[in-house]
């Protein structure tokens, strides 16, 4: 089970762009990021199998937001453009997923800390 630390959140106002990463301990087949807004269950945005680039995103985020991962496979990223007040909320990376839909929060074993994104109208 990989150990997983994201960064790249903060404050930005609308129409904004931020970039998350993630870094992995080791290897994973698998990575996604995940998000949760207040009284919200949690979300899946965008995952990708590290053995290929190819990724999944949830209607929400598509064509605004970009998940791709370093040469190395062990660091993700989510590059997030034109944020909205509704794209505020703790984002979180995952890992080790199970085989389900990767978009679905039962399908991954591991979860980062978060890190928080606030969007300002």
């Amino acid at each position: 089970q990989v150990h997983l630390v994201e960064s790249g959140g903060g404050a930005v106002q609308a129409g904004g762009s931020l970039r998350l990463s993630c870094a992995a301990s080791g290897y994973t087949d698998c990575m996604g990021w995940f998000r949760q807004a207040p009284g919200k269950e949690r979300e899946g945005i965008a995952a990708l199998y590290t053995s290929s680039d190819s990724p999944y995103y949830a209607d929400s985020v598509k064509g605004r937001f970009t998940i791709s991962q370093n040469a190395a496979r062990n660091t993700l990223f989510l590059q997030m453009n034109t944020l909205k007040a509704d794209d505020t909320a703790m984002y979180y990376c995952a890992a080790d997923c199970t085989g389900g839909h990767l978009l679905y929060e039962s399908s991954w074993r591991t979860w980062g800390q978060g890190t928080q994104v606030t969007v300002s109208s």
